[in-house]
């Protein structure tokens, strides 16, 4: 019985080779889908975050923020396991016990040459996790600053990647794919390098610290935010 059931499962696996016309070649390979068609939106809401945005002279523009975002990654995890050496003779097994995921994703933005705006909303958002401040008698300038860091649950935004098609108006509509991350902050602000050489666009990338990340289920069709942010 025993040899019987994996014989059966051996010629079950085997896919023996199957003629394919060009129509349907073309139909599942000539459709890939591509780098450059995403959209990246990050938020940080909170009543006292204002007067950290007033210090530094931001009038922000969540929608120009987030159409600024030029480069991003979609998140990847993987399995933590643990190891059975011989249990069997011969055979590692490996058995699952957690999931984990990436520390950081990276963000790059276009700066804009109106107010820098990354730039000055990320300063502000890390002024604000740790109550730096240019105001009152406990400011940045003098000689004996200190500061105390917000509660966590105080300073984590909100952060989304949706992966969609040049086809979201079409009635061919690729069903999008939208991860959202738990818990984000801005970890780190990469330096800008500046110089007299041929000009370049200034770009600044942001380390974005996150627990976890989950795919959203979205309808197929428009994404409204991001269209309204290219019509401006």
């Amino acid at each position: 019985y025993i040899i019987y059931k994996v014989n059966l499962y051996l010629y079950m696996a085997i896919i023996p080779p199957q003629r394919k016309s060009i129509s349907m070649v073309k139909a599942q390979l000539l459709n890939p889908a591509t780098t450059s068609h995403f959209q990246v939106s990050v938020s940080f809401l909170s009543n006292e975050f204002n007067r950290y945005k007033r210090e530094l002279g931001l009038n922000l523009d969540q929608g120009r923020l987030n159409i600024l975002c030029s480069e991003a990654s979609l998140p990847g995890s993987r399995f933590a396991t643990t190891e059975l050496n011989n249990n069997i003779p011969g055979v590692r097994e490996r058995h699952v016990y957690r999931r984990t995921y990436d520390d950081v994703i990276n963000l790059t933005f276009y700066c804009d040459a109106d107010q820098y705006l990354p730039v000055r909303f990320f300063e502000a958002w890390m002024n604000y996790i740790t109550n730096m401040t240019s105001a009152g008698d406990n400011n940045v300038k003098n000689e004996t600053f200190s500061y105390r860091v917000q509660f966590p649950r105080e300073y984590k935004g909100n952060l989304e990647i949706t992966k969609f098609e040049k086809n979201l108006d079409s009635r061919r509509q690729t069903k999008i794919l939208t991860y959202k991350f738990v818990n984000c902050f801005p970890l780190a602000i990469n330096s800008m390098p500046v110089s007299y050489d041929a000009s370049q666009v200034l770009k600044c990338t942001v380390q974005m610290a996150y627990s976890r990340y989950f795919i959203e289920d979205r309808p197929r069709g428009v994404i409204p935010r991001f269209l309204n942010a290219l019509r401006r």
